[in-house]
């Protein structure tokens, strides 16, 4: 089985930072993709970051310039450093993984349990 462990959420003021972080474990070949998604409440779970494990990065146009997705392949980690938060950026965040198993295996995709972020002052 794969898992993936978020931490790092909690409550900010508007304009300030915040850095989640998540580990895989488990069966692991290799993560072809990892990164964030969030759902705030009463909307669609939507990408904010992935990075592939060649180092091509991916955000969404609100977080861009704010955001910033950093992985150690080696360590099956990836971490977001959310910089200028907004009460927009509230939501649900999920770490997300395409995982490879086994060599030539197929990929599938995992999530975590996701960590709650809320920005208030």
């Amino acid at each position: 089985q794969v898992q993936l462990v978020e931490s790092g959420g909690g409550l900010v003021q508007p304009g300030g930072s915040l850095r989640l972080s998540c580990a895989a474990s488990g069966s692991i070949f290799t993560i072809e993709v990892m990164g964030w998604y969030r759902q705030a409440p009463g909307k669609q779970r939507e990408l904010v970051a992935t990075e592939t494990s060649g180092g091509n990065l991916n955000y969404a146009d609100s977080v861009k310039g704010r955001f910033t997705i950093s992985r150690e392949n080696a360590k099956n980690t990836v971490a977001l450093q959310m910089n200028s938060m907004k009460p927009a950026d509230a939501a649900v965040y999920y770490c997300y993984a395409i995982i490879r198993r086994t060599l030539g295996g197929h990929t599938y995709q995992w999530w975590g349990q996701g960590t709650q972020v809320t920005v208030s002052s």
